[in-house]
C-alpha cells in the first residue's frame, strides 16, 4: 500500500469512528441499502448452489460405484453356492447391469455435468469478488463525502480569516460528493440488472439437471428391468404383499436356531 492509500485508510478509519459517536453525520442511502440486501441473498444462493452441485455430482458417482461394490459381493455369494443356479445368473446380470450403468455416468454424464452445471456456477461466483470490491470503493468513497460534507459545514459555520479555505473545502466537498454519485449509481442501476439476468443465465442449467437425471434414472430402470427376468414372476406380487418380509423373517430364525448365533 502506497503512502497516500494509507493515509486515506488511517482517514476513514477516523471518520467511521466519528459517525459511531455522532461527531460527523453518516449518510443513509436505503434504496441503496435495499439492492445490496438483495445481491447479497443472491450471491449466498449461488454459494449455496454451486457447493449443493458438486456434493450432487460427487453422490452420483458414490452411489454408482458402491453399487458395484455390492454387485460383486452379491455375485460372489451366489457363484460360491451354484455358479449355474437362477440366483448366481442374478446376481451376475445384476453386476454386469451396474458396471454399465457405473461406466454410464462417467463416460455420458460427468462432463456434460461439469460443462452445463458446474462451469455457469463457477463464472456466476467469479463474479461477485469483481462486485464486492466495488461495493467496497463505493463504501469508501461515501466515507470520504461524509467527511468532506462535515468538514465543508464546519468551514461555513466557523468562517476563516484564510480566504482560500472554504473554496478548498467546496471543492473537496464537489469533488467526493461526485466519485461517490458515480459509483453509488453504477451499482443501483446494475445490481438490478444482475439478479434480473440470473433466471436466463441457470434455464440452460436447470434444464440440463432435469434432462441428465430423467437419463440416469431411464436407464437405471430399462438395466434393472433386463436382470428382473432371472426372477420368478411372482416375486413382485409377493413384495406388494408383504410375503418377502415373512421369508426373510423365517430365514432369520433358523439362523437364530443355529448353535453358532444363539445366546451364550
Amino acid at each position: 500500500m502506497s503512502w497516500s492509500g494509507f493515509k486515506k485508510g488511517v482517514n476513514r478509519a477516523g471518520t467511521t469512528l466519528l459517525q459511531k459517536t455522532g461527531q460527523i453525520e453518516r449518510t443513509v442511502d436505503r434504496e441503496f441499502a435495499d439492492e445490496e440486501s438483495k445481491y447479497r441473498a443472491y450471491e449466498k444462493e449461488c454459494q449455496v448452489l454451486q457447493k449443493d452441485s458438486k456434493i450432487y455430482g460427487d453422490s452420483m458417482r458414490a452411489m454408482t460405484a458402491a453399487q458395484v461394490r455390492i454387485a460383486e459381493t452379491i455375485e460372489t455369494f451366489y457363484g460360491a453356492a451354484d455358479k449355474t443356479s437362477d440366483g448366481a445368473m442374478a446376481g451376475h446380470a445384476f453386476k454386469s447391469a451396474i458396471e454399465d450403468l457405473d461406466g454410464g455416468i462417467q463416460r455420458e454424464l460427468d462432463a456434460p455435468y461439469r460443462t452445463t452445471i458446474m462451469e455457469p456456477l463457477g463464472k456466476m461466483n467469479a463474479y461477485f469478488p469483481v462486485i464486492n470490491e466495488h461495493i467496497s470503493k463505493r463504501n469508501k468513497k461515501l466515507l470520504d463525502y461524509d467527511a468532506s460534507r462535515s468538514k465543508l459545514r464546519k468551514v461555513i459555520d466557523k468562517p476563516s480569516e484564510d480566504p482560500t479555505k472554504l473554496p478548498k473545502a467546496q471543492q473537496e466537498h464537489d469533488d467526493a460528493k461526485e466519485v461517490f454519485d458515480m459509483l453509488n449509481e453504477q451499482l443501483i442501476t446494475e445490481l438490478p440488472q444482475l439478479l434480473d439476468l440470473r433466471v436466463p443465465f441457470f434455464d440452460p442449467s436447470f434444464e440440463a439437471m432435469i434432462r441428465m437425471q430423467c437419463k440416469f434414472a431411464e436407464e437405471g430402470y430399462e438395466k434393472m428391468s433386463a436382470v428382473q427376468r432371472y426372477f420368478a414372476d411372482n416375486i413382485r406380487d409377493d413384495y406388494a404383499a408383504g410375503q418377502l418380509d415373512a421369508q426373510v423373517e423365517g430365514i432369520l430364525e433358523e439362523m437364530r436356531e443355529l448353535s453358532i448365533c444363539g445366546a451364550n
